[in-house]
C-alpha cells in the first residue's frame, strides 16, 4: 500500500467516514516479478460481447497489463469473462460489476477497456476521462457527431491517453499503402473509392420475455424503449438506428479511417456530401442495406490533392479503400495490397518520403503510449473524423438530398434539418 493510499484511508477511518472496501491496487502486487509494479497498467472492463472479450484476451497476453475487473449488463458474459480472468492469473481476485458507474469509482484502476454498443459509447467514455482513467475504446466512435465531439473534449481536457479498436493502423500494408500515397507515388490524388459491406434487412419479431440476467433496460440505456427480443440486442444491435448506424458506420470507422489516412485529411472533412441509400421501411433492421454516396473535399484539404478531391463511400466496392492518382492506383484491403505499376509494391519508402506513425500491435501501443503520454496510433481526434464521414453520409441520405458541411465549425451550412440530426435525445435519466 502506497503511503498517500494509507493516509488516504486511515484520514477516512479517524474522520468516521464509511468508505467502500478498500482495494489494493493489482500495481502494487508484483504479481509479475519480470515487470516492476510501477510500469504495471491495471485494467477495468466494461462490455463483455464478442470485441470486447476479444479486447480482454489480448491484454491478458501482456504482463504490463493487469485486468482486476469485468462489466456487462448480462451477467453470462461478465462472469465468464471474470472466470477467464481468474483462471489466467490463478486466484479470485477479478471484481465482476453490473453497472460501470460501480466499476469506475475504483480507486485501484489506471485504464479502461470499453467495448459496447455504440449508443452507449459517450456517456462511460465521458465520466472515464473525468476520473482521469487512460481509454482504450471500440469503433465507431460515437453514435452521433455531437457526442463524438464531446468525448474529443472531455479526453483533451482531461488529458487521459486514448486509443480507438482502429486496428487496421497496426498492420504493415495498410500503412504502407498510405506511404505511397502520402509520399506522391500516384501523383495527385483526384478520387478515393470506399468500400463497405451490404446490410440485411430483418423482418417483425415478437416481443419475447427477457433472458434471466440480462439487465435490458440497462442495455437500453440512453435509447428509446422498445420491447425485448433477441435479435435486437448484443451483436445484432448494429443494423438498427437507434443504436448504430449499419454497416456503413460498423466498418467506415476502419476503411474511412485509413481512406483519411493516405490523404492526410485526418482533422478536417469534406464540404458536400450527396447520395442514395435504401432503408427498409418494415422490420427491426432498419439501416441501409445498400448505399452510396460522395464526399467532396476542397482544393488543398488533403496534401496530395491540390485541387480537392471525392471520396466515394459504397456497398458496392471491393472492401477497402482505392486511391487513384494521375500516375496510377494503390488499392488495400485486409487481404492484401494491389497497384498499378504493379512495381510501386516494391518501391522503398525512403527518408526523405513520408513515414507514418508505426504500430505493430494495437493493444500494445496503448500500453506504450500510456508510460511515454503520447498520442496512440489512433487518437480520438482521428477516429471522430473518420466516423464524421459516415455519419455526415447517412445523414444526406435520409434526407434525400445534398448537404453542405463546415468542417471547421462541424455543422451544415444553413440547413437546420440536417443540423438537427447532428445529436440524439437521451432517455431520462441519462445525459452526458
Amino acid at each position: 500500500m502506497s503511503r498517500r493510499r494509507f493516509l488516504k484511508r486511515t484520514g477516512a477511518a479517524a474522520a468516521g467516514v464509511v468508505a467502500f472496501p478498500y482495494i489494493v491496487p493489482g500495481s502494487a502486487l508484483g504479481l509479475d516479478g519480470n515487470v516492476a509494479p510501477s510500469n504495471r497498467t491495471v485494467i477495468g472492463c466494461i462490455g463483455l460481447g464478442g470485441m470486447g472479450t476479444g479486447n480482454m484476451r489480448s491484454f491478458l497476453g501482456f504482463k504490463e497489463a493487469r485486468i482486476v475487473a469485468v462489466c456487462d449488463v448480462d451477467r453470462s458474459h461478465r462472469q465468464a469473462a471474470q472466470n477467464e480472468v481468474n483462471e489466467r492469473y490463478g486466484d479470485k481476485g477479478c471484481e465482476e460489476y453490473n453497472d460501470f458507474r460501480a466499476l469506475l469509482l475504483r480507486d485501484d484502476l489506471d485504464a479502461v477497456s470499453i467495448a459496447v454498443p455504440d449508443h452507449w459509447h459517450a456517456i462511460p467514455a465521458i465520466q472515464a476521462a473525468k476520473r482521469g482513467l487512460d481509454i482504450y475504446a471500440e469503433k465507431p466512435l460515437a453514435l452521433t457527431l455531437e457526442q463524438g465531439r464531446a468525448m474529443e473534449r472531455a479526453v483533451s481536457r482531461h488529458g487521459v491517453v486514448w486509443q480507438t479498436g482502429s486496428w487496421q493502423r497496426s498492420q504493415r500494408h495498410f500503412r504502407y499503402a498510405c506511404e505511397l500515397v502520402r509520399s506522391g507515388r500516384i501523383g495527385a490524388v483526384h478520387m478515393v473509392e470506399v468500400g463497405l459491406p451490404t446490410g440485411s434487412p430483418c423482418g417483425p419479431k415478437p416481443e419475447m420475455p427477457i433472458p434471466e440476467g440480462f439487465d435490458y433496460n440497462f442495455w437500453l440505456g440512453p435509447a428509446p424503449y422498445e420491447p425485448y427480443t433477441k435479435d435486437r440486442c448484443h451483436w445484432n444491435f448494429r443494423w438498427i438506428l437507434d443504436y448504430s448506424g449499419g454497416q456503413l458506420t460498423d466498418w467506415a470507422a476502419h476503411h474511412c479511417d485509413i481512406a483519411n489516412w493516405g490523404m492526410g485529411t485526418e482533422h478536417t472533412g469534406p464540404v458536400e456530401v450527396h447520395g442514395r441509400g435504401e432503408f427498409p421501411r418494415d422490420g427491426l433492421w432498419n439501416a441501409a442495406t445498400h448505399y452510396k454516396f460522395e464526399a467532396r473535399y476542397a482544393n488543398g484539404a488533403s496534401p496530395v490533392a491540390p485541387d480537392g478531391f471525392t471520396m466515394v463511400v459504397s456497398n458496392a466496392f471491393h472492401m477497402g479503400a482505392k486511391f487513384y492518382g494521375e500516375n496510377g492506383w494503390v488499392q488495400v484491403w485486409r487481404g492484401g495490397l494491389r497497384t498499378e505499376p504493379e512495381s510501386l509494391q516494391t518501391s522503398v519508402i525512403g527518408p526523405n518520403d513520408v513515414r507514418l506513425y508505426e504500430s505493430t500491435n494495437h493493444q500494445k501501443n496503448f500500453l506504450e503510449c500510456r508510460k511515454s503520454r503520447a498520442l496512440t496510433v489512433t487518437p480520438i481526434e482521428v477516429a471522430h473524423r473518420a466516423i464524421s464521414i459516415a455519419h455526415i453520409g447517412n445523414i444526406a441520405m435520409q434526407l434525400e438530398r445534398t448537404v453542405h458541411w463546415d468542417p471547421v465549425k462541424e455543422e451544415f451550412i444553413g440547413d437546420e434539418e440536417a443540423n438537427r440530426k447532428r445529436s440524439r435525445a437521451m432517455r431520462q435519466p441519462w445525459h452526458l
